[in-house]
């Protein structure tokens, strides 16, 4: 993998000619005087035509890293992002400094969808926005390639690891619209990702020795504590405690779409002023409640992980977790939503164990079973045998009778293991295994991600129950090593006033903006490749 010098230093003898456009076009309109650690790097990295992956904190400006060579770049820039709220938070960011993006979601109407894309044909937009699911669509797919992208964006990366295999089997499949667009190199952008999720989404996006950049996830500003609660009520009353304390806005993640509905309602009926986000929402209802949490009307936003990817709001003072989710990617995310203007802010997880039986339950029906694969390897083998030719996935998924969801993403399974080949909507098959450790591998493959993904699970609970400084289990979990306790957790601040850190805490004040700058240690030498 390539790598560059020190943070904010161009490379010797090789000073890009655009360098100074970029500069003025970085002060002129989008207001920087100077780069944050990793922006650099990584435009660099865009403007040399690198395939790169930006591993960097919620609010270090990663989008900055594929804005500003969009200004200065020949062709447009396609960004794929999963939600809808953060494509139009995005454009929306754009339009105020004169940057016209497009993007491509199921809120348009037929007749605007006609009309953006004619405006992406005469290129009036440097930047369009998609969802993965839009790439499989040919004729759109065909209009893009035709524009000659200069570069494919990956936002929220990790998606591709942690959804791709899931529920969103598109991202899977986002290696062969890189490939019918001709090959454009393509930069990847996460806030958190460990070693193993950074090969998936190398391998996934089929990324050529990347350049890779991690400025590392220590968040001083950010006060993380949990809090037990053993039962419901003791949840509401640790909610209302918090939010009574805090200034607003607030957000409070939930594990279900019918728990973020009952907690919305009765955070109601005790008068805070509070927006509901979920996926099964009306496209007005869900613009109009991200409107109203981005504009400050709304107190607090209560939501499932449907809210809140990439969306730029830099003074959520508050993040609870109603739920503990999935693992500590996720987690560590969605808390990371707090505090993006550096300014003192708290992520409260509310703990109570019988929330396992919630994620437990995802993890269930996450993925195919190693009977859905070898059912889908026989019927694509035996259809070989006919002459068939390249079958739609929708036909396999009926003569299977596997779902087609499913049916993606063992077709990506077998195409990575060069078995089967996939290309607009169709597979076709290639070759047997080759042997039976071969197919004993692929038909594990699933079975081996489930107890990985239990395993997350555990460590997510294990994190809430230790007494140990939190960032340093943070840390450790995404293999970045630390020598000293952060002094902004809910445990270094026992062991500071010399009590002996339960691993549970209670509510503590937060820091002062200058506590907190005092508070802060140096960090480990950043890393810039693995």
């Amino acid at each position: 993998m390539k790598s560059f010098p020190s943070v904010g230093s161009p490379r010797s003898g090789e000073v890009d000619s655009r360098w100074p456009e970029l500069v003025e076009e970085a002060r002129a309109r989008f207001g920087i005087r100077r780069f944050r650690p990793g922006q650099r790097e990584l435009i660099h990295g865009v403007l040399d035509g690198t395939d790169a992956i930006g591993v960097m904190p919620t609010g270090s400006g990663k989008s900055l890293t594929y804005q500003l060579p969009a200004m200065v770049a020949s062709a447009p820039v396609v960004v794929v992002a999963p939600l809808i709220a953060l494509m139009k938070d995005q454009q929306d960011k754009l339009a105020e400094k004169g940057v016209r993006a497009a993007k491509l979601d199921s809120t348009l109407s037929a007749t605007e969808e006609a009309e953006v894309l004619e405006q992406i044909a005469r290129g009036e937009h440097r930047l369009i926005y998609v969802t993965p699911e839009r790439l499989e669509n040919q004729q759109q797919l065909a209009l893009l390639k035709r524009l000659r992208p200069s570069l494919l964006v990956v936002d929220e990366a990790h998606c591709v690891s942690q959804w791709g295999h899931d529920f969103r089997p598109a991202y899977l499949a986002l290696r062969d619209a890189r490939r019918e667009l001709g090959q454009p190199p393509v930069l990847a952008l996460t806030a958190t990702a460990t070693p193993a999720v950074l090969a998936d989404i190398q391998s996934q996006l089929g990324m050529s020795e990347p350049l890779v950049v991690q400025t590392g996830i220590e968040r001083p500003n950010l006060f993380v504590q949990v809090l037990r609660t053993p039962s419901e009520f003791e949840k509401r009353q640790q909610v209302l405690s918090l939010l009574r304390d805090h200034k607003s806005p607030g957000l409070i993640y939930c594990a279900t779409i019918k728990l973020a509905t009952a907690v919305h309602a009765w955070l109601e009926q005790h008068d805070f002023v509070v927006g509901l986000y979920h996926g099964k929402l009306s496209v007005a209802a869900r613009e109009e409640a991200q409107r109203g949490f981005m504009e400050d009307e709304v107190q607090v936003m209560v939501a499932t992980n449907a809210f809140g990817l990439g969306i730029d709001k830099p003074n959520i003072r508050l993040v609870v977790h109603y739920n503990f989710p999935d693992s500590l990617e996720t987690y560590y995310q969605e808390a990371g939503r707090a505090g993006r203007d550096a300014e003192p802010a708290r992520a409260s997880l509310l703990y109570r164990l019988e929330d396992k039986r919630v994620q437990s339950y995802f993890l269930g029906g996450k993925y195919p079973k190693r009977e859905e694969t070898q059912k889908l390897l026989t019927t694509l083998e035996q259809l070989s045998q006919s002459h068939a030719g390249a079958i739609p996935l929708s036909q396999l998924a009926e003569l299977t009778g596997i779902s087609e969801r499913h049916c993606k993403v063992i077709a990506a399974q077998l195409e990575s293991a060069g078995i089967a080949q996939r290309r607009r909507g169709r597979v076709s098959w290639v070759r047997k295994p080759e042997s039976e450790e071969e197919l004993t591998e692929l038909l594990d493959a699933y079975e081996e991600r489930r107890g990985q993904d239990h395993e997350r699970l555990q460590s997510m609970m294990r994190y809430a129950q230790s007494a140990m400084c939190r960032s340093r289990l943070l840390h450790e979990y995404f293999d970045e090593l630390i020598s000293h306790d952060c002094m902004h957790c809910d445990n270094c601040e026992a062991h500071a006033a010399g009590l002996a850190a339960p691993g549970i805490a209670m509510p503590a004040p937060l820091p002062t903006s200058d506590a907190a700058t005092s508070q802060a240690r140096p960090t480990s030498p950043r890393s810039r490749t693995v």
